[in-house]
């Protein structure tokens, strides 16, 4: 019977030790991954709705790096200006093109 009540009291006090670890595992404010990290299919990475979800803060020349689907990663690039000039002038493809470059910025994608 003493037995059984000292394996209680340890499997009681492992329970809590790993209760604390968890919980001051959850509770930093960042995580270091040193592997990849792999998704799964069908998985999806849900963000805020009222301040939205930064990623690469760290801006600048030398900034952090992103590459989408097998890219070389790259830092944020400069800005592209605005269609003109040219010998014909295409109102409508240059309203497109300066659509998608405002997108881009606002995508942050470029500056």
């Amino acid at each position: 019977m003493v037995e059984k009540e000292e394996q209680f009291e340890q499997d009681e006090r492992i329970r809590e030790i790993i209760r604390e670890e968890f919980q001051s595992f959850i509770s930093l404010d960042k995580y270091i991954f040193q592997k990849n990290l792999q998704i799964f299919d069908g998985r999806n990475i849900q963000t805020g709705r009222t301040t939205g979800t930064k990623i690469g803060t760290e801006g600048g020349t030398n900034g952090q790096k992103l590459g989408f689907f097998n890219t070389t990663p790259v830092d944020q690039p400069e800005t592209v200006a605005d269609a003109s000039g040219g010998a014909t002038v295409d109102t409508g493809a240059r309203t497109a093109v300066n659509a998608i470059r405002d997108r881009l910025q606002e995508l942050g994608l470029i500056k």
